[in-house]
């Protein structure tokens, strides 16, 4: 296997909250992509970060929460958060997102 390949299938799942799991897939200093498989009802807290994120919602449904505003985003939608920007979200439905990372998350490593 190429070290610059991974495959979604062997890359580790990680519960983060109840009904939210993660799995990092590839990264290197400047970027990181994240598969993240979201059960209906679950909650993720308000938060920041620094890193840039941008999404892509796969499937599912997801109302993301900002200081300025709701946002529902749903299957084929995608979305960017800036660093430091404060955001959260409800999931809707059963979802899976990828997010990319800029620059690569330490805590996600």
């Amino acid at each position: 296997m190429m070290k610059n390949i991974l495959s979604k299938d062997s890359a580790k799942k990680i519960t983060i909250f109840e009904g939210v799991h993660r799995k990092t897939l590839i990264y290197d200093k400047n970027l990181m992509i994240c598969h993240f498989i979201l059960e209906k009802d679950a909650e993720i807290p308000v938060h920041s970060h620094k890193e840039h994120q941008i999404g892509y919602v796969i499937n599912g449904k997801l109302k993301f929460l900002t200081k300025t505003g709701e946002y529902i985003a749903k299957k084929g939608d995608s979305y960017i958060f800036d660093s430091d920007e404060k955001h959260g979200a409800l999931v809707l439905e059963d979802s899976e997102v990828i997010d990319v990372f800029h620059p690569a998350r330490e805590d996600y490593k």
